[in-house]
C-alpha cells in the first residue's frame, strides 16, 4: 500500500486536527456556564440521595454504585445534545465535511475533547462521592476505572445519537431514544464491577469486558457518528 493512501498520511492532517481541538476547547472554556453543567447536575444530584433517601450508611452503600453511575450516565447525556449542535449552527460542520481529511477522525477529536471536560472530572470526582454515599473502601478503585472507561464509551455512544439529530431544534428527547439502548450494558458493567469488588470477587473480568467495548467504540462508532452527520446535513 502507497504509504500517502493512508488517511493519516494526508497533508495537513495533523496540524487540522490540533487546530479543531484548539479551537474546540477555546469555545468550550469560553462557555464556562455550558462546560459545568453536567459537572454541577452530578454533584448536586448525588449529594441529595443521603436527603431524599435516607442517611442511613447501610443503605446508601448498597446503592451508592448505581447512583452513581446512573447520575453520571444522566449528566454525559445531559451534555452529549451540543457535541455538534454550535458548528451546525455556525456552518463549521459543512466544511468540515468539505475537507479532504477524514471527517471520522474529526468527530473522534471532538468526543476526546467532550470525554476531557466531562467524563473525565466526573471520574475523578467518583471516588468522593463514594465516600459521601458510603461507599465501602474496595468500591473506589473500581469505581473510579469503570468511570474512566465508561465514560469514554458513553461520549463515542452518544455522539450518534447527537448526530442523527442535530438539525433538530428540539432533538434531546430523540437522543434519549435512541442511545440510552445503547448505554444500558455500559451501565450495567460498570456498576456490576463495583459490586463484585465490595463483595469480595474479581472484578477484572468486568473491565476487561468494558475495556473490549471501549475499543470496539473507538473503531467503529466515530465512523458511525461521520455517516449520520452526512445524513442529518444532506437530508
Amino acid at each position: 500500500m502507497n504509504e500517502n493512501s493512508s488517511p493519516m498520511a494526508s497533508p495537513g492532517l495533523l496540524p487540522a486536527l490540533s487546530a479543531q481541538f484548539k479551537r474546540d476547547a477555546l469555545i468550550a472554556f469560553r462557555n464556562r456556564g455550558e462546560l459545568l453543567n453536567p459537572l454541577t447536575f452530578f454533584l448536586i444530584a448525588v449529594a441529595m440521595i443521603p436527603l431524599g433517601v435516607s442517611p442511613e450508611s447501610s443503605l446508601l452503600s448498597l446503592i451508592a454504585p448505581g447512583v452513581i453511575w446512573v447520575m453520571a450516565l444522566l449528566a454525559t447525556l445531559l451534555s452529549v445534545d451540543g457535541l455538534f449542535r454550535a458548528d451546525y449552527e455556525d456552518g463549521t460542520l459543512e466544511q468540515l465535511s468539505l475537507t479532504p481529511h477524514p471527517l471520522y477522525l474529526m468527530v473522534l477529536a471532538k468526543v476526546l475533547l467532550h470525554w476531557l471536560i466531562t467524563g473525565l472530572p466526573l471520574a475523578l470526582l467518583s471516588p468522593l462521592l463514594g465516600m459521601w454515599l458510603s461507599l465501602p473502601a474496595e468500591g473506589y478503585m473500581p469505581l473510579f476505572l469503570s468511570l474512566l472507561l465508561g465514560t469514554a464509551c458513553l461520549s463515542l455512544i452518544g455522539a450518534i445519537g447527537a448526530a442523527l439529530t442535530v438539525t433538530l431544534r428540539k432533538g434531546g428527547i430523540l437522543i434519549s431514544l435512541i442511545i440510552m439502548p445503547l448505554y444500558i450494558p455500559i451501565l450495567v458493567l460498570g456498576t456490576g464491577a463495583v459490586t463484585y469488588a465490595i463483595d469480595g470477587f474479581p472484578f477484572m473480568s468486568l473491565m476487561s469486558i468494558m475495556g473490549a467495548f471501549l475499543a470496539f467504540s473507538i473503531a467503529f462508532a466515530p465512523m458511525v457518528t461521520a455517516s449520520a452527520l452526512r445524513i442529518s446535513l444532506n437530508g
